[in-house]
């Protein structure tokens, strides 16, 4: 049997498959059994440096609190940046000049500069503009390049998400008497939720270890920086930043769970029940947009 994406395999390419797979497990389990053996030999799997993990002081003094600002950080951007992402995208398949060609501007201007550049800029800016506590600064700044930069990747996820939806989507919604933004609102970007759901996820996850970047630059004390003051003062830099590692990896693993989850419950519910859009469906949408009760005349008819 074939599928429209590659032919299934057959028996000479399954043994190949299954050869290479063995290969690849003896590889990495050589490559761990390499590096497990390194870090014995350098004194690294002593109990002793990893004891303070399983103590309550390393965790309520250092990374708890580092984590803690992360998840703020984070947090504070994804709210600002998704709905400034989703305005910025609409906005370049605007059909006024005017309002596409800024958008586009601003959109690849901040998707040019790279995030760190934007917390350094938005730091100087907030030190020598505003009256911003020299506690907030690295915070405002942190979110503020992550905002700019990741708005920008993200209209161009929801431009290309609406794009990549048939042509037919937006005819029938016109051939209904649906007007543009009727079309958009109710048709076009219900469905392109779904189809960008895993390129926003990605993206959210960028944002999360991205706020690392404040630690190192410009002080900020999330979870990264966090760590480098437990390992001084408990002398594990290596096991440090394994629990870290664990830690983002687990984060993440969240996150992406959950917009997995979210995905497969939006793409049931949009099964479609087969009921045709009619005269008087039409209408009741019309009166909703408008507020008011539908009309024939020059602001209301179809």
């Amino acid at each position: 049997m074939s599928s429209v994406l590659y032919d299934t395999p057959g028996p000479r390419a399954k043994r190949r498959n299954v050869f290479f797979s063995v290969v690849f497990f003896v590889l990495l389990a050589l490559l761990l059994w390499w590096i497990w053996q390194t870090m014995d030999d350098k004194n690294q799997l002593r109990w002793a440096l990893w004891k303070p993990f399983t103590e309550s002081e390393a965790w309520t003094t250092y990374l708890l609190p580092g984590l803690a600002d992360t998840l703020k950080a984070a947090a504070l951007a994804m709210v600002i940046a998704l709905p400034l992402g989703a305005v910025f995208g609409i906005a370049r398949l605007s059909d006024h000049r005017w309002v596409r060609v800024p958008a586009g501007a601003v959109v690849e201007f901040f998707r040019a500069i790279p995030v760190l550049l934007l917390m350094l800029f938005a730091n100087e800016f907030f030190a020598r503009s505003t009256g911003v506590s020299t506690e907030d600064r690295p915070l405002y700044a942190v979110v503020t390049g992550l905002v700019l930069y990741n708005a920008s990747v993200l209209a161009e996820i929801v431009r290309a998400g609406i794009l990549s939806l048939p042509r037919g989507q937006s005819e029938a919604a016109m051939a209904v008497g649906l007007r543009k933004g009727q079309t958009m609102a109710n048709v076009l970007l219900p469905q392109a939720v779904t189809a960008m759901l895993p390129a926003i996820v990605s993206q959210l996850v960028v944002i999360v270890k991205d706020t690392a970047l404040g630690g190192v630059m410009i002080g900020f004390t999330e979870l990264l920086n966090t760590r480098g003051t437990l390992a001084a003062n408990y002398a594990n830099v290596v096991q440090s930043f394994v629990v870290v590692a664990v830690i983002y990896i687990v984060l993440n693993f969240i996150l992406t769970s959950f917009a997995g989850w979210l995905e497969r419950r939006l793409r049931r519910s949009k099964k479609s029940t087969g009921a045709v859009l009619g005269k008087d469906d039409v209408e009741e949408l019309n009166a909703a947009e408008v507020g008011g009760t539908f009309g024939t005349g020059a602001g209301g008819g179809i």
